[in-house]
């Protein structure tokens, strides 16, 4: 039986969708990026880790993996992420400041966008 592992978002740059959704969500974080990495980017051409490709977010299961396409987002989601908050209003704030939009209000949750477009609900 198979498991979620991961879960894979492409987008057009890893590394600030990798920390908006770090900060979106609790216990997350972006994955430290140690010598050995660093080598690793270099040795394919990248010498910036904000030129990363991918980008990991780890916190939970599941993963977070930001992976750059070269095309950008045109319709809606085929797959979206669900949020649960305490305080739906203090937190619909907090994710606006951090660069979401917000798309839909209903009676007990919303539509929000990330920096890239990409819809998730709160409630």
């Amino acid at each position: 039986m198979a498991r979620l592992h991961d879960v894979v978002v492409d987008c057009r740059h890893p590394a600030s969708l990798a920390r908006f959704w770090a900060a979106a969500l609790d216990g997350y974080a972006v994955a430290p990026y140690d010598e050995a990495e660093l080598a690793r980017l270099r040795a394919k051409g990248v010498l910036d880790p904000e030129d990363d490709p991918t980008v990991l977010v780890e916190g939970g299961p599941p993963r977070l993996w930001f992976q750059r396409v070269p095309e950008r987002k045109i319709v809606k989601n085929r797959l979206h992420l669900d949020l649960r908050a305490d305080d739906l209003d203090s937190e619909i704030d907090r994710l606006v400041t951090l660069g979401a939009k917000l798309l839909e209000t209903h009676d007990d949750w919303v539509v929000l966008a990330d920096p890239e477009d990409n819809e998730f609900c709160v409630s």
